[in-house]
């Protein structure tokens, strides 16, 4: 296995840092690999947000969930879906642009998921542990407010990042499902139970499926953050033309 492999099979999600400080010239690099992944039709729909001011870290540490590790990592990096800049570009060159829909963001979520993985591989090949944070969409009109953006920019992904302690650094990575249920040929296949049941047998541990699925389902699918992050993001929307059914 080469070390790109080797890289990517290692990486983990780390939410304890060592009290060490990235250079400028590592986060440069970072910065710059996030800059060279695959982007539609070499727009670069996004703007990066490097947060270093400690009262805004404090802030989103609150506003995300209450995990106070990301007030306390090295360097937090939200990734920002950016339509706005395109289109005031076309308003300068004169053009008359349609406003943006809810297409050209989901193709801007995309490029920026993009770059912040290439961020997270770049951080890895130096050293350095990264962490998404998810929060960062559920409490969208907030977060808007808090990092002032403009109509047509939408934070995308967080990434915090810093040197892993020991601890963070030996702890087991969480096992994937296996191939053969994450990858199917040509055509989607709707798993039946059965299926599903073999698919999750490595992440029940000592408990049954349904305790488990049930378990799982209230903490993430059904838990008042998701319902949360629906909401507003499906406000947000509106502002793209999106009419809910």
């Amino acid at each position: 296995m080469n070390e790109v492999l080797k890289s990517l099979h290692e990486r983990k999600s780390v939410r304890v840092f060592k009290d060490i400080k990235i250079s400028e010239y590592d986060k440069e690099t970072i910065l710059l690999a996030a800059m060279e992944a695959p982007t539609a039709g070499n727009q670069q729909l996004y703007t990066i947000l490097d947060i270093t001011e400690q009262s805004l870290k404090d802030k989103l540490a609150i506003s995300c969930d209450n995990q106070p590790f990301i007030a306390k990592a090295p360097m937090v990096l939200i990734f920002c879906g950016d339509l706005q800049k395109w289109y005031d570009a076309f308003v300068e060159g004169g053009c008359s642009p349609r406003l943006p829909g809810v297409g050209d963001l989901m193709l801007a979520v995309e490029d920026s998921v993009i770059a912040a993985q290439n961020a997270v591989i770049a951080a890895q090949s130096l050293g350095i542990g990264s962490c998404y944070i998810g929060d960062i969409i559920q409490l969208c009109e907030e977060h808007r407010e808090m990092l002032e953006l403009p109509e047509y920019v939408f934070p995308a992904a967080m990434l915090v990042l810093g040197y892993p302690t020991e601890q963070q650094r030996n702890r087991p990575k969480p096992e994937r499902c296996d191939l053969k249920h994450i990858v199917h040929t040509n055509h989607y296949n709707r798993m039946t139970g059965d299926e599903l049941r073999i698919m999750f047998q490595k992440k029940l541990g000592e408990q049954s499926y349904e305790d488990w699925v049930t378990a799982f389902c209230y903490r993430k699918y059904n838990s008042s953050f998701s319902r949360e992050m629906t909401r507003s993001v499906g406000e947000y929307l509106k502002s793209f033309g999106y009419k809910e059914k």
